[in-house]
């Protein structure tokens, strides 16, 4: 499978952005532990954001948390803005089965009520557990349930995007 350009769906999917908030006063950006983190501080940036960028983690908040376990240490929970009123906007790398964007909602409703909640992902790889859709993406690109894409960022920034496959 040749795999897209990742610096050419974070393009797209600022693009999308941009023309959905032509008033960007009241956007909040709230960036997805690990990879999702990373765009969304690229996408505040290249933005302009007068808000600035928040960053979640949902490890404790996962429905799934007693079969998954923990991965790592959960990073801890960064919201600079009162979040009551605002336009949030989740900014995640990779959308699958929907858990990890119904755990950081149910995270930013202890900080608050927002007006709206919309969901940014460079890649939707499909495979839906739950009636999650993202409002902005880079693109759609199913993937075999073994499979999964990796983002990495160099040191300049740049992502790169690779494909791993798990073994049984």
């Amino acid at each position: 499978m040749r795999l897209p350009d990742p610096e050419a769906l974070y393009a797209r999917l600022r693009h999308e952005v941009a023309a959905a908030y032509p008033d960007r006063s009241s956007l909040a950006l709230i960036g997805v532990h690990s990879g999702g983190a990373w765009i969304a501080e690229r996408l505040h940036r290249d933005l302009q954001l007068p808000v600035p960028c928040g960053f979640l983690d949902s490890a404790l908040y996962r429905d799934d948390f007693s079969s998954r376990g923990m991965k790592s240490a959960p990073h801890p929970a960064d919201v600079p803005f009162d979040v009551n009123g605002m336009n949030i906007l989740i900014v995640d790398d990779v959308l699958y089965t929907g858990r990890t964007t119904r755990a950081i909602i149910n995270h930013i409703f202890d900080y608050g009520r927002p007006a709206r909640i919309d969901l940014a992902v460079l890649l939707d790889r499909g495979g839906r557990e739950l009636p999650i859709t993202a409002s902005f993406m880079g693109q759609a690109l199913a993937l075999a349930p073994e499979q999964s894409f990796v983002l990495s960022r160099d040191d300049n920034g740049s992502f790169q995007l690779t494909l791993e496959t798990r073994h049984a």
